[in-house]
């Protein structure tokens, strides 16, 4: 169905011109150029970085990760950080340490990236998924105790869009039955809970450097702990389960080393980490951007009832790796779908993060059945999320808005329409 324009004014915003056809049924779109949900912010600086490294004696696992590891622990103020190749690699060496094996359950959030499910499952344990919270899309402490059992051995939470969990309440629970509690902060770098930094609340952190991620190693995720015999673990399954690395080996002129347990190829490179420190020097700038432009959207969107907007608490702060807006009006279920479209033909790189984990195929096969998380499940019908980054100009968080305004406008115009 073709979206069609209006003329009159509408919750105190200007309405949309009937001149201002969308994109998408042939009009001119709001801009000449994409813009995508996500991008990393490289200079010259970065670049110096990885090629200084690329001029040395040691590209693979050599010094810079050390490096990076230290800079990156102060950074959280953590004990321990251990860096690996990606964040799903953080996250498999994560349950790994904590001992997570074939009949264990471990409970997680379905709105997240299969990642922080799959690793479980690497493990051959199951994942148990408890609902979301309506207002933060975080995992619901509530929900949570009600699906622990006998064969519950840990819990992993992730801080969706950047918003740290309610760890008070999840703490209370993973101490009262004996669980280990995994914090996937793969949007969380940076972010804050009750005035400490996310990284040395819990049992172990997760990070991700992807590059939509709010630093970029290319490829990259680090672990923080401040327990040394995680940490321990963490190193040696990160290098096929050997004690000792090259590096290691070489400085004490020994070929001799011993495999203790079946680990992976998880190790990072140093041009990697050289990029990962220059990346981490720029951090809270970073950081600053990302909650100018949330700040600009939460203020453009105030009076626009037909979204709504994330949450803001004063016990937290957000990362903001994420912007994500929920339509807030009756929708036929194939409605989001025209909007995302109408939105991506006005030249906004809209996404939706994320489908409901046990909804893929994959889990669909292990005999996961649809409706067990409710909050979950009608939240990624209403899902868009917005571009933010830091290299996004001004001018960019403008056309967003503008293109937001004017998709919901023309929807809006066109339900009313069928109504009369």
């Amino acid at each position: 169905m073709a979206f069609q324009g209006r003329t009159q004014k509408n919750s105190g915003r200007v309405g949309v011109e009937m001149s201002q056809q969308l994109a998408i049924n042939g009009g001119m779109p709001v801009r000449d150029e994409f813009l995508p949900y996500g991008s990393q912010w490289l200079d010259e600086d970065d670049i110096q970085a990885v090629v200084d490294v690329l001029k040395s004696d040691w590209i693979t696992t050599g010094p810079k990760v050390d490096e990076f590891e230290q800079k990156f622990a102060q950074y959280v103020g953590a004990k321990y950080a251990v860096a690996l190749s990606s964040g799903t690699a953080a996250l498999h060496a994560a349950v790994f340490a904590c001992g997570i094996g074939p009949g264990d359950e471990v409970i997680t959030t379905p709105l997240t990236f299969a990642a922080s499910a799959n690793c479980v499952i690497y493990q051959g344990a199951k994942p148990v998924f408890a609902d979301v919270q309506p207002d933060t899309l975080n995992i619901d402490p509530k929900e949570v105790e009600k699906k622990i059992t006998g064969k519950t051995k840990a819990i992993i939470a992730v801080d969706y869009t950047g918003l740290p969990c309610d760890y008070d309440e999840i703490r209370e629970f993973a101490d009262k039955y004996g669980l280990l509690l995994i914090e996937d902060a793969s949007h969380a770098i940076g972010a804050g809970y009750k005035g400490k930094r996310i990284g040395l609340i819990n049992d172990l952190t997760t990070f991700s450097f992807h590059p939509v991620k709010h630093i970029t190693t290319g490829e990259g995720g680090m672990i923080t702990t401040d327990n040394s015999e995680f940490a321990e673990k963490l190193r040696i399954f990160r290098n096929h389960g050997i004690i000792t690395g090259a590096r290691e080996r070489q400085k004490k002129g020994v070929w001799f080393y011993k495999m203790v347990d079946l680990g992976y190829n998880y190790r990072i490179t140093d041009f990697q980490c050289a990029l990962g420190m220059s990346q981490l020097a720029k951090l809270d700038l970073f950081l600053a951007r990302r909650r100018e432009i949330a700040g600009k959207y939460s203020k453009a969107f105030a009076n626009l009832p037909e979204i709504t907007t994330p949450p803001v608490f004063e016990d937290r702060v957000s990362a903001w790796h994420l912007y994500v807006i929920q339509l807030n009006f009756d929708l036929p279920r194939e409605s989001r779908s025209r909007i995302f479209a109408a939105l991506r033909a006005e030249n906004i790189g809209v996404n939706v993060h994320y489908i409901p984990v046990y909804w893929h195929p994959y889990y669909q096969k292990l005999g996961y059945k649809k409706g067990v998380c409710p909050n979950a499940e009608a939240a990624y019908e209403r899902l868009i999320s917005l571009p933010i980054f830091p290299k996004m100009t001004d001018r960019d968080v403008h056309d967003v808005t503008k293109a937001v305004e004017k998709v919901v406008a023309n929807f809006q115009s066109t339900t009313a329409a069928r109504g009369r």
